[in-house]
């Protein structure tokens, strides 16, 4: 196999076909919860005309392939739902003055959408930014005690979500994030590498089990509801629809843009950290932030939600030790071909949110864990006070403003979340404050173990 020492592989081709199948499975069911609950929020936004989980499905598996091509074909990411819109989304169905006063909420949707596709367009000013002062110079500004806990908030941010689904039903959960465990330790050949999914899978038969006997959730509900599965049909085209621009939502969608860019540098640092590549430097940050914004611009042109990197598949990379891209483009292709499935996509969307709780448990605290590694390895001297102000700082920050920051600009509320408030003080902070020696590029070996290393 095409391994390293640690034991990654990095060609899952000698693995052969229907093992890198289920590697991709694998990675589709990681991104599928929260992908999914994107649409299913913006639902109650805009009072149930608002994305389309098929759309959703479609346009996070042909982002991912876009995303690629751009990358050089080099990153396994794969680009989901963003959440970080979502209060663009509420507050574009909230509003009633001028054109938006005798719309339907359908009618707004669009709107918004036109929104995120110039929020996407505005990722393109960082890339040029980049490309024409250099990796080097930026990446000055976003030194490992600034990457790393900014990396441990994405996953703890994430933290109350595994809970909340969790909480539904503790024995499925439980039996979830056992079956990850000990297939990941004890597991042999192919089935140590695929936790995840046996996971599910293993999960979901016993949820099966459980409902057929009659059982039901602690709070009454059922465990599994197959009504959608019933309705739906086996083949469907997506409800495209196009979007459409309206300057009140722009700079309602556009500012977020800031956010969701600096979790995508925090999510390229974290998987350049996991994988052992330099992926800052090779494809180039720049190019990242190319098929990520256009993946985003895309998506939203065509009535999609924002993409963004995912880092729950992030966790699955860390847990599988399989770094090989052709795997992520194989669950693109899987997402792609769930949008034109809805029999399938239900039957997969009816998956009880416990198991997801379950699952999340181990890969949020995967992404956690790989910020401390990133402080660790980069020997982060705590002992002095500006790195201990700028890391206490992004850590209440991300951690504490749960609902994000929100504020007026020209009349129209603008909401900055909590990573994006952490990301903005942790380099603001790097910058003011005396005392930063960290230049990227002078000490190849430390900067090797965050992935971002300047050796060819």
């Amino acid at each position: 196999m095409s391994q390293q020492q640690d034991g990654a592989i990095r060609d899952a081709r000698t693995l052969g076909v229907p093992k890198m199948l289920l590697l991709g499975l694998q990675h589709m069911f990681a991104m599928f919860g929260a992908t999914i609950l994107v649409p299913v929020l913006t639902n109650t936004y805009f009072e149930g005309e608002g994305l389309s989980i098929q759309v959703t499905l479609v346009c996070a598996g042909l982002g991912t392939l876009f995303f690629h091509v751009c990358s050089k074909f080099k990153v396994p990411a794969f680009l989901g739902s963003s959440f970080a819109f979502l209060g663009g989304y509420a507050t574009v169905a909230g509003m009633n003055t001028g054109k938006f006063a005798d719309m339907t909420m359908g009618e707004k949707l669009p709107y918004a959408c036109g929104g995120v596709v110039v929020a996407g367009a505005l990722y393109l000013i960082l890339a040029l930014v980049i490309r024409v002062l250099g990796v080097k110079k930026v990446m000055r500004f976003l030194p490992p005690v600034v990457t790393g806990p900014i990396i441990i908030c994405i996953g703890l941010s994430l933290a109350p979500s595994a809970v909340s689904s969790a909480s539904t039903n503790w024995l499925l959960a439980i039996i979830a994030f056992a079956v990850i465990v000990i297939f990941n330790i004890w597991g042999k050949g192919m089935f140590k590498i695929i936790p995840i999914l046996m996971g599910v899978v293993i999960s979901y038969a016993v949820a099966l089990v459980m409902n057929a006997a009659g059982m039901t959730n602690p709070d009454g509900s059922a465990i599994l509801n197959f009504s959608g599965v019933a309705a739906a049909s086996w083949v469907g085209l997506p409800p495209f629809q196009i979007c459409k621009f309206d300057i009140s939502a722009i700079l309602v969608m556009a500012p977020i843009a800031l956010a969701a860019m600096m979790e995508h540098i925090g999510d390229m640092s974290a998987i350049s950290a996991t994988v052992g590549e330099n992926f800052i430097e090779d494809p180039g940050l720049h190019r990242t932030l190319v098929g990520d914004g256009l993946a985003t611009s895309l998506s939203a042109l065509f009535g999609g939600p924002a993409n963004t990197t995912y880092g729950e598949n992030t966790g699955v990379l860390e847990l599988s030790k399989v770094y090989d891209p052709r795997v992520i483009r194989l669950a693109a292709i899987f997402a792609v071909v769930l949008g034109f499935i809805p029999k399938v996509a239900e039957i997969i969307g009816s998956m009880p949110s416990a198991i997801i709780g379950g699952v999340s448990f181990m890969l949020y605290g995967m992404i956690s864990a790989i910020g401390v590694r990133n402080v660790v390895e980069n020997n982060v001297d705590f002992t002095k006070s500006r790195n201990l102000i700028i890391a206490a700082v992004i850590l209440v920050s991300g951690l504490g403003f749960s609902d994000g920051l929100t504020f007026t600009v020209f009349g129209t509320s603008i909401t900055l979340t909590a990573l994006s408030l952490a990301a903005i003080l942790g380099i603001a902070l790097n910058i003011i404050l005396p005392g930063n020696d960290y230049v990227f590029g002078e000490n190849p070996e430390d900067d090797q173990h965050r992935g971002v290393n300047m050796k060819p």
